[in-house]
């Protein structure tokens, strides 16, 4: 395994622990030549599972692209990067046990925001602003008063 800083060829296993349900080993790394720490992960290849975007294009499920969705909405809130992986790890687990091959992304992003709002209120928001493309206040007050009728104590 290469080394991200140093690019040296060299590491050792530090630690390694059983995650998502035991379908991946995730490891953490050391490099031998300048001592960085970094995390892998190791995970059984699945088929691919496909995202039907609303164009009609096609393109393959990238948990990258949701976790990077996630932390943009998540910036300076107090929402740890391991709950973040793990709801990009249970949407993945909710869509393969479908068992379909292709999932609209409407699904996909429904779920992101169904997961966001049990986290935190203020990243929901965020998230869905970007992805309803909120056209004006109105839309963005009618959300908010959706919000405050599924958690009244806010």
């Amino acid at each position: 395994m290469r080394c991200p800083t140093c690019q040296y060829n060299g590491t050792k296993v530090v630690d390694s622990r059983p995650v998502d349900d035991n379908k991946a080993i995730r490891r953490r790394r050391e490099c031998e030549d300048c001592g960085f720490r970094f995390t892998t992960f190791e995970k059984v290849e699945e088929t691919p599972l496909i995202v039907v975007k609303k164009d009609g294009s096609r393109e393959e499920f990238s948990r990258e692209k949701i976790l990077r969705g996630l932390i943009r909405a998540c910036e300076k809130r107090p929402v740890a990067l391991d709950q973040l992986e793990e709801i990009v790890f249970s949407i993945e687990k909710e869509l393969r046990r479908t068992g379909n091959s292709e999932v609209k992304s409407e699904e996909v992003g429904e779920k992101v925001m169904d997961k966001l709002a049990e986290v935190d209120e203020v990243a929901y928001v965020r998230f869905a602003s970007v992805y309803r493309q909120f056209k004006d206040i109105t839309v963005f007050i009618e959300e908010l008063k959706e919000i405050i009728k599924k958690n009244p104590t806010l």
